[in-house]
């Protein structure tokens, strides 16, 4: 069985081919049981493992295990770690160990790249990131591999951080740290998070119509990154109805409060990309995309990671 590094995770999924794999993916499907979900009662706090089984039918079988522990902060630690076992479909052999972070924050990344080239306008240009943890320099890197970003802007909880990130991407785009979301949000095509905020960052009195709303840090019932009105306000599509309904706060939070119905749910990824559902309705609408992961992702990620290394 061979270790596959981050390193190596990293170089072997390109944004425009991982893209691909994974909208290849959500059209064909894959089988893919709901995700194992572990609380975890930490000295320092609470933490959560995840398993994330999915197989091909005739083809590849994977898991990820991932711990997601939000006190690392305090420690300077990335809040989420875990590894991806890859195994043959004819005999069920392990194949590969691979970094389960680096697969993580990438094929995360391109998921909302994915939805986004169905739901951001063509001609979006400006990207609000929100969030300055592992996930956010993926999120830049990947929306700019699908629309042509120009502007973009970083928040953060520490301004600092969001300084810093600004800093890596100043050579590419006209790209700033922000300290004000209610300036930033409306001057912004696409607005991606990627937070573990448990109370709304972006409100809905302030989306500009055409933009498009990209949530994927919030993964728990109680965690939202957005307020209702965001919700009330946009056309709202989801990676997986079972994510969706099961562990997406922002969802169930609007729902609960009286501003959503779980009807009003426009399609999930792969209806888009089958073509049985339409997109966003017209230039002027506000499109919304809330993503928890989906162990289809991941192991399409893996493949893409394996086959790539295989040709060499």
């Amino acid at each position: 069985m061979r270790v596959i590094s981050a390193q190596e995770v990293a170089g072997a999924l390109v944004w425009s081919a991982l893209i691909e794999r994974l909208a290849t993916t959500f059209r064909e499907g894959v089988e893919a049981p709901p995700r194992h979900h572990h609380a975890m009662h930490r000295p320092d706090g609470e933490a959560t493992m995840l398993l994330m089984p999915a197989w091909e039918e005739a083809g590849y079988i994977g898991m990820k295990m991932v711990n997601v522990f939000p006190q690392n902060a305090n420690a300077g630690l990335p809040a989420i770690s875990g590894l991806y076992i890859l195994c043959e479909g004819e005999h069920g052999t392990p194949l590969a160990c691979m970094d389960g972070s680096a697969l993580t924050s990438r094929r995360t990344a391109a998921a909302s790249a994915l939805a986004a080239s169905e739901l951001a306008r063509k001609d979006a240009e400006s990207l609000l990131v929100v969030g300055t943890g592992k996930l956010a320099p993926m999120l830049i890197e990947a929306h700019a591999a699908i629309r042509p970003i120009r502007t973009v802007r970083v928040w953060g909880r520490n301004p600092d951080k969001a300084m810093a990130l600004a800093d890596q991407f100043r050579g590419r785009f006209d790209c700033q740290a922000v300290t004000d979301l209610e300036t930033a949000v409306p001057e912004a095509d696409i607005i991606s998070c990627a937070t573990l905020s448990t109370e709304p960052l972006v409100r809905g009195e302030w989306l500009r119509p055409g933009s498009h709303l990209d949530l994927v840090g919030a993964f728990r019932p109680s965690m939202r990154e957005t307020d209702s009105h965001c919700l009330a306000r946009s056309e709202v599509f989801v990676d997986t109805y079972a994510g969706a309904m099961g562990e997406a706060g922002d969802i169930l939070q609007a729902i609960d409060e009286g501003a959503f119905n779980k009807g009003d749910l426009r399609a999930e990824l792969a209806e888009l990309l089958r073509g049985e559902k339409p997109g966003r309705t017209n230039d002027e609408a506000i499109t919304l995309f809330k993503s928890v992961g989906a162990s289809l992702e991941d192991l399409a990620a893996a493949i893409e990671v394996w086959e790539s290394l295989e040709r060499g």
